[in-house]
């Protein structure tokens, strides 16, 4: 038997009663607005349920409300839903439905975003247990990243600069092992520079492993020269521009990607970034490729003094030290002498560089 609802008596009291008789019990139906409720039970998840003679109506005025998750996501230029248009392997392509927007996009697949070769660094996270100092190991890997030394002359010029004798295997073994401190640092002080500018460039190049052709692929912004990731693989396709590009996407967002006529580019660039994509043609266009091609060049140079690599987790760790030398250590007469990581807006003091371990 439903009971109706005994009539509410008027509150002479404060305000903050009335408030709270009113998140009791509803004033009016919400759906004809009459007053003349009747409680009708409790819902699933226990609040009272009111039920309106007239209209017929049920509804709990406490019951958590129903989000239906759209299937497809919205349209980033007017919110709207948006519909499947195509479909591929690697990506997706949506619609706005509103046929005034009309707007394409593309979205990766999570298939397709795999973390990036330089996430998975391997080696010592400290420099405990050293037979060596600290400045006598950040003296010879500054001679191999910077100088392109081989392994035995800086084991010559250790003997002859401080009389210790070091093998060059011991030397080796420190330009590997010590690579995640490094990237450790690397990560911690990214945050702390800006590289909102006009462009991301963007390439890949050839290394051996074993004898076996490797691609490395590079990401580097155009106004500070700062190598903001690379990744290592042994395939040349879009799903590999996929996991650098979405690797570097929260360091900031340019203005646009430029890169070659490699069409592994193209949707990487619209989906992960959704800014224009200038494909360079020809050296005789107002903007090239220049910049990261310069980098390829520095990086041959010091990838003939290695005559390849002896496997792919050694490439890697000794790749990432190349790069963090690059961007915080050495000095670019492109930049006044600067290196990328000044230019950028990192600023330090002299303590701070010794504990970073940016000594030049």
């Amino acid at each position: 038997m439903v009971l109706p609802l005994k009539p509410i008596p008027p509150w002479k009291s404060e305000k903050g009663d009335q408030d709270l008789m009113d998140k009791i019990i509803p004033n009016c139906c919400p759906r004809c607005n009459s007053k003349n409720l009747y409680k009708y039970g409790k819902d699933r998840f226990g609040n009272q349920k009111y039920q309106c003679p007239i209209c017929k109506h049920q509804f709990a005025p406490d019951s958590p409300k129903k989000v239906n998750p759209r299937k497809y996501p919205s349209c980033p230029v007017c919110g709207k839903s948006a519909f499947l248009h195509h479909d591929y392997d690697d990506y997706s392509n949506y619609r706005c439905s509103d046929k005034k927007c009309n707007h394409s996009f593309f979205q990766a697949k999570s298939t397709v975003k795999l973390p990036p070769s330089m996430s998975n660094i391997i080696g010592k996270y400290n420099f405990k247990r050293m037979r060596h100092s600290l400045h006598l190991v950040i003296t010879a890997l500054t001679l191999f990243y910077i100088g392109g030394t081989s392994f035995r002359k800086i084991t010559t010029m250790l003997e002859i600069l401080y009389n210790i004798k070091v093998s060059h295997v011991t030397i080796s073994d420190w330009c590997k092992k010590f690579a995640p401190i490094f990237h450790s640092k690397m990560l911690t002080l990214m945050p702390l520079m800006n590289f909102d500018s006009d462009e991301w460039h963007a390439d890949e190049t050839v290394i051996k492993i074993l004898g076996k052709k490797y691609y490395i692929w590079f990401i580097i912004d155009s106004e500070t020269r700062f190598v903001l990731g690379f990744h290592l693989s042994p395939h040349r396709d879009s799903p590999q521009a996929f996991s650098l590009f979405d690797s570097v996407k929260q360091h900031g967002k340019p203005n646009a990607i430029v890169t070659d006529r490699y069409s592994a580019y193209k949707v990487p660039t619209k989906a992960i970034f959704g800014v224009p994509h200038i494909r360079v043609a020809s050296f005789k266009d107002d903007i090239s490729n220049n910049v990261i091609e310069a980098f390829n060049k520095q990086f041959k140079y010091w990838y003939k003094t290695r005559y390849g690599f002896n496997s792919f987790e050694s490439a890697n760790s000794m790749i990432m030290m190349f790069v963090f030398f690059f961007n915080f250590i050495r000095p670019h007469s492109s930049l006044s002498n600067l290196t990328p990581a000044q230019v950028a807006g990192l600023k330090y003091s002299k303590r701070q560089q010794n504990s970073l371990l940016l000594v030049s």
